[in-house]
């Protein structure tokens, strides 16, 4: 039997990244950006993210673990020698916390975001099993969330076809800016509501 907020697919298990784990957290984000569609996919380069110390990588691995986080979840899908294959994080937004993402939050929802897997282990599904346990998480928070999003940039093909296979449905929402003022206005939203 596994712990509550873990799965197992395939040989891979699943489950939430531990405090600890920062430096494998910085090392699976960075190989996400030396991806050819980093810069459609994520927020920052993998120059920027490069040079981020210690302490920025201790808090995310912190803030989104199961031990510590309580409105953030990493999930990684972890193989048989403790490698991980890939990664999707879950950010709860309610109205009355005043965290948004992309835009005001309007109800209580959770956004996926960093959703990545390595290139030699796509094609198995694990990406599925990711936002499998992402909406699984995310159906289990109290009170209810109504709805789980994301975001894909409309010349990423190929993530908008898996998120729209897991049941994900455009909004005709858009992301036009980020908490830094990025411009994200070719990505749009997808979401899935509670119950489908």
């Amino acid at each position: 039997m596994l712990p509550p907020g873990n799965a197992r697919h395939g040989e891979h298990l699943l489950r939430p990244v531990r405090s600890a784990e920062w430096e494998r957290v910085r090392e699976l984000r960075l190989a996400a950006l030396r991806d050819p569609v980093a810069s459609l996919a994520f927020v920052e380069s993998y120059e920027e993210a490069a040079a981020l110390p210690d302490s920025f990588w201790q808090e995310r691995a912190e803030g989104g673990s199961e031990d510590r986080g309580t409105w953030i979840r990493q999930f990684v899908a972890e193989a048989p020698d403790g490698s991980w294959a890939g990664t999707a994080t879950v950010l709860v937004e309610r109205p009355e916390d005043g965290r948004a993402i992309f835009g005001e939050v309007t109800e209580a929802q959770a956004t996926v975001v960093g959703v990545y897997v390595r290139p030699e282990a796509r094609g198995a599904g694990l990406v599925d099993a990711l936002l499998r346990v992402a909406a699984v998480w995310s159906w289990s928070q109290e009170p209810p969330l109504s709805r789980v999003r994301l975001f894909v940039h409309e010349e990423n093909a190929r993530a908008g076809a898996v998120y729209r296979r897991f049941g994900f449905a455009p909004t005709g929402g858009r992301a036009d800016t980020l908490g830094s003022g990025a411009p994200r206005d070719l990505e749009y939203e997808l979401r899935r509501s509670a119950g489908e």
